[in-house]
C-alpha cells in the first residue's frame, strides 16, 4: 500500500501567508501605478488647460476672435464644462456673428454663442453673472433681428436680469426698447426708449420713439420727436422716414393739406419713394378721388413691387 503524505499545518499556513502577502503586494503596486498615472494625467491636463486658457486670453487681448473659435471648439468637445473657455468662446462667437455678411453663417455663430453662454451661466461666479446675462441678451436680440423677432422675449429676459443684477451698459435701454417694440409692447418700449434718450440721442432713436408714440395714438408727442429730426438731422434717409410718418399722422387727423405737403417734400428729395406715393394715394382716396388714388398706388408698385398697402388698396378698390 502506497504511503499517504500529509503537509504539516505550519508549512501550509506559511504558504497561505506568502500567497496573501503576494496578492497584497500586487494590489499596492497596482494602486501606486494607478495613482502615479492619475498624477501624471492631472499634471498633463493642468498644463494643457493652462496653455489653452493662456492662448485664448492672449487672442482675446488682440481681438482675435477667429483664433479663440479655432482653439476653443476642439477643446470644448473634450472638456464641455470648462467655464472660462465657455465664456470666451461664447463671446468670440457673438463677435464673429456680427462680422458676417451671410445670414446663415451669422445664425450658426449666434446659435453657438447662445449655447455656450447658457452653459457658462450655470457655473458662473456671481461677479461675472450679470455680464454673461448681458451678452446672452445681446445674442438673443441679434438672433431675433434675423428670425422675425421670435427671440425678442428672451432678449428682454436676459437684458433685464443683467440690469437688475447691476450690470451697466448704455445700450441696454435701446435694445429693450427695440425688443418691446417688435412684440407690440408699446408702452414698455416708450419707457425703455425714453431711458435710452437720457444716455445718448440719435436720429434712429428719436424716430423709434416717435413710431411708438404714433402706435399709441399720442400724435402730439410723436410730432415733437419728428420735428427734431427734420430740423436737426444731416441724414436724408432719417428725414424722409420722419416726413412719411408725419404725413401719416396728418392723414389720421384728416389734415390732408399738411399731409400732402409732407409727401411732396419727400418726393423732392426722392422721386422714387414708394411710401410717399402710397400716402398721396390714401389722401386722394379719403377725398373720394379713386382714379387719382389708384394712379398713385400703381406708382407705388412701380418703385416697390411688394408694397403691401398698395397691393391691398388696388385689390379692394
Amino acid at each position: 500500500m502506497k504511503e499517504i503524505s500529509f503537509e504539516s499545518p505550519n508549512k501550509s499556513r506559511k504558504k497561505n501567508l506568502f500567497i496573501k502577502n503576494l496578492i497584497k503586494f500586487f494590489i499596492v503596486l497596482f494602486i501606486i501605478l494607478l495613482l502615479t498615472s492619475l498624477v501624471f494625467l492631472s499634471i498633463h491636463l493642468y498644463k494643457k488647460n493652462t496653455s489653452t486658457i493662456k492662448n485664448i486670453k492672449a487672442a482675446w487681448q488682440n481681438y482675435d476672435y477667429q483664433t479663440i473659435y479655432e482653439i476653443g471648439k476642439p477643446y470644448l468637445q473634450e472638456n464641455p464644462f470648462n467655464n472660462t473657455v465657455l465664456t470666451y468662446y461664447g463671446y468670440a462667437c457673438f463677435f464673429l456673428a456680427q462680422s458676417q455678411t451671410d445670414n446663415t453663417q451669422t445664425q450658426t455663430y449666434l446659435d453657438e454663442s447662445i449655447n455656450k453662454l447658457r452653459l457658462a451661466i450655470y457655473e458662473a461666479n456671481q461677479s461675472l453673472l450679470p455680464q454673461l446675462q448681458y451678452m446672452l441678451g445681446r445674442a438673443y436680440f441679434f438672433k431675433s433681428t434675423i428670425t422675425t423677432n421670435y427671440y425678442a422675449d428672451l432678449a428682454i429676459k436676459y437684458l433685464t436680469l443683467a440690469k437688475e443684477n447691476g450690470y451697466k451698459a448704455d445700450d441696454i435701454p435701446e435694445y429693450l426698447g427695440l425688443s418691446y417694440a417688435s412684440l407690440d409692447m408699446t408702452m414698455e418700449s416708450i419707457s425703455a426708449f425714453s431711458e435710452a434718450l437720457l444716455v445718448r440721442e440719435s436720429d434712429a432713436l428719436l424716430l423709434a420713439i416717435a413710431e411708438q408714440y404714433y402706435k399709441a395714438k399720442e400724435f402730439v408727442v410723436a410730432e415733437q420727436y419728428l420735428f427734431r429730426i427734420i430740423k436737426n438731422s444731416q441724414n436724408d434717409e432719417m428725414i424722409i422716414k420722419s416726413q412719411i410718418l408725419l404725413g401719416n399722422i396728418y392723414i389720421d387727423r384728416e389734415d390732408y393739406e399738411k399731409a400732402l405737403k409732407e409727401f411732396e417734400n419727400v418726393l423732392q428729395k426722392s422721386q422714387n419713394s414708394a411710401d410717399a406715393h402710397y400716402g398721396i394715394g390714401v389722401i386722394y382716396e379719403k377725398q373720394g378721388n379713386l382714379v387719382k388714388a389708384r394712379a398713385e398706388w400703381r406708382q407705388t408698385l412701380k418703385y416697390q413691387v411688394n408694397h403691401q398697402g398698395a397691393l391691398q388698396k388696388l385689390n379692394s378698390n
